[in-house]
C-alpha cells in the first residue's frame, strides 16, 4: 500500500509538471506541431536512463525511492520514460529482435487501438 501512495503522489506531480509544459510550449511555439510532447517524451527518457542508472545500479535506491521518482513522478510526466526503459533492458538483456518487436508492437498496435477506440466511441455516440 505504501508503494501504491508513493507511486500515486509522484504520478500527481508528474501530471502536473506534464501539463504545465503543455500550457508553457503552446503559448511560447503554438499548437501547429506538439512540441511538448516530443518535449516531455525526449526529457522523460533522459531522465528515466539517468535516473535507471544512479538510483536503481548506482547507489541501490530504495524500492519507495525508486516508485516514487521513476514509476510516479516519470509515469505521470510521460509513458514514454518506460517505454524507452524497457526497450533498453531488452536490449542489454541481448534480445534486439525481441527489443524491435516491442517497438513496432507498441508503435503500431497503440495507434490501431487509437483509432478502434475513436471507431468504436462515434459508433457508441451515433
Amino acid at each position: 500500500m505504501k508503494l501504491l501512495l508513493l507511486v500515486g503522489a509522484g504520478g500527481a506531480i508528474g501530471s502536473m509538471l506534464r501539463h504545465l509544459v503543455n500550457v508553457g510550449f503552446g503559448r511560447w511555439l503554438g499548437a501547429g506541431f506538439p512540441w511538448s510532447t516530443l518535449f516531455v517524451n525526449v526529457a522523460g527518457s533522459l531522465a528515466m536512463g539517468m535516473l535507471a542508472e544512479l538510483i536503481a545500479l548506482r547507489f541501490g535506491g530504495s524500492p519507495e525511492l525508486r516508485a516514487f521518482l521513476m514509476t510516479g513522478i516519470l509515469g505521470g510526466f510521460t509513458t514514454f520514460s518506460a517505454f524507452s526503459l524497457d526497450f533498453a533492458a531488452l536490449v542489454a538483456g541481448d534480445a534486439p529482435i525481441a527489443a524491435a518487436l516491442y517497438v513496432g508492437a507498441s508503435v503500431v498496435v497503440s495507434i490501431l487501438a487509437l483509432y478502434l477506440g475513436v471507431t468504436l466511441a462515434r459508433g457508441a455516440l451515433g
